[in-house]
């Protein structure tokens, strides 16, 4: 049999196996999994790892925020996304006020049909909940996005009993919750107290928003799960206290999962005293932390407390766009760059830097996100009848992090100077080579709508 393509001589790696062998690529499809496979064209994995595409399920392209719009839309995030190894993203779907579930989901698909090179699912982030909105979310389980965000924070925050309305929505038809956790209250006390001490500066971002207010809000989002028996994902973890409620809650029985980003176990509030308003690259909701939070997260990693690594890209320019918060911190827009350098950050700080395997790495930037999120075994699989979404990923080859080399569509990267030993070097979407040893292959507009399942417990 003559394949379309052939990934050949490459180390397979799974979530829970390493092997040897060629991939046979047929439609689109994984067809064949062996030895001395032939195809129209072959890629040559000699001495490179052959892995799943990463599954990156937390972006912001093309988002409008607090007068701007973030850098990166569907055609240049998810040509960096490619880039760094991701084969397929979940954004987020913001709903306006006043407007529906579906005519939301409509505007979003309409942003990335025609540019995204990869497959795109959403989240329906929920920010006007009326009863309404509550009974649409089956039909949008339904039309294949069973993932909710909804806020514990901001104007469009919800109550504790909305929250517990849509957690029995999820529970009962098949979807998933996922939160933004702080304690509003807290949070809007002590940034208007910064502020009137006239403490403008980025660093007081983090101050306003310390780790106890997301670890209580992370507490009680996991008890109203709990109380409902509802499914509940805890998007971009930071910190120690709120790994422990979903520690506990787990440990308890709650259907709680979680995720954390490379932001948070890599970087940290120190970052926010950089000279010149520098600390303002760094100005995230949630927050950079003190460092000693980071080897918690590491460790949950590792031992699947916190199941998944996305990234939050949210893209906003230093020049031009965060430096509208000079004489505010509250005025930042809120976001940092990050889609690219996922997977080698990763390997580079988690294989490399021993605190998990290969194995691991797969699990919780491929496989586990695409469980969590109804895309399993479509997507983050490597396994006969998947699509061949598929990276080849070189561990000797050694690049330094820069906003010269990255391709997001940013002026900085928070990992400028980083050096990684391990990058991809080819990306494969549903057969098709996207990019490879630095050149891409791929036109904007072949990226698909993921029409996704029911999440999965992991």
């Amino acid at each position: 049999m003559r394949f379309d393509c052939v990934i050949s001589g490459g180390l397979c790696v799974t979530a829970s196996d390493t092997f040897r062998a060629d991939i046979g690529i047929l439609d689109e499809k994984i067809a064949a999994i062996g030895t001395h496979l032939s195809g129209e064209r072959t890629i040559d994995a000699t001495g490179k790892y052959v892995m799943p595409g990463a599954v990156d399920t937390h972006t912001h392209l093309e988002m409008p925020f607090g007068g701007t719009v973030s850098k990166d839309d569907f055609e240049t995030g998810t040509i960096a996304a490619a880039y760094g190894g991701t084969t397929s993203i979940v954004d987020f779907c913001i709903q306006g006020k006043g407007q529906s579930l579906q005519d939301a989901l409509d505007a979003w698909r309409a942003k990335a049909e025609g540019k995204a090179v990869l497959d795109y699912g959403f989240h329906i982030a929920i920010t006007d909940m009326t009863g309404s909105v509550l009974d649409e979310m089956q039909t949008m389980i339904d039309a294949g996005c069973p993932s909710f965000k909804v806020f514990m924070v901001y104007d469009f925050r919800v109550s504790d009993t909305v929250l517990m309305q849509a957690l029995i929505q999820a529970r009962d038809h098949g979807g998933l919750v996922c939160v933004h956790a702080e304690n509003n209250d807290a949070v809007t006390y002590l940034i208007n107290k910064h502020l009137s001490e006239g403490k403008t500066d980025p660093r007081y971002h983090a101050l306003s928003r310390p780790p106890l207010v997301e670890g209580e809000a992370t507490g009680r989002a996991c008890k109203l799960a709990q109380i409902t028996g509802g499914p509940l994902f805890v998007v971009h973890l930071t910190c120690e206290s709120a790994l422990q409620e979903v520690v506990r809650a787990r440990a308890n029985g709650a259907s709680v999962m979680a995720e954390t980003c490379p932001q948070y176990l890599l970087l940290s509030d120190a970052n926010y005293d950089e000279p010149d308003f520098g600390g303002a690259k760094y100005v995230m909701s949630p927050p950079l932390r003190p460092r000693e939070n980071q080897e918690p997260l590491w460790k949950g990693l590792a031992s699947n407390d916190l199941v998944s690594v996305a990234t939050d890209h949210c893209p906003f320019d230093f020049n031009g766009q965060k430096d509208m918060g000079r004489d505010n911190f509250a005025k930042i827009p809120n976001g940092a760059p990050g889609i690219e350098p996922r997977l080698a950050l990763m390997h580079e700080f988690g294989v490399n830097a021993g605190r998990f395997d290969i194995n691991r790495l797969v699990a919780v930037c491929a496989t586990n996100p695409a469980k969590a999120f109804g895309m399993y075994p479509q997507k983050g699989a490597l396994a006969i009848g998947a699509d061949a979404d598929i990276v080849v990923f070189d561990p000797e080859l050694k690049v330094t992090l820069s906003t010269a080399t990255l391709h997001e569509n940013v002026d900085y990267t928070p990992y400028e100077g980083v050096e990684v030993t391990g990058f991809p070097v080819a990306t494969l979407s549903r057969g098709e080579v996207v990019c490879m040893n630095g050149r891409l292959e791929a036109k904007p507009g072949r990226g698909r709508f993921i029409k996704r399942g029911k999440p999965r417990f992991v």
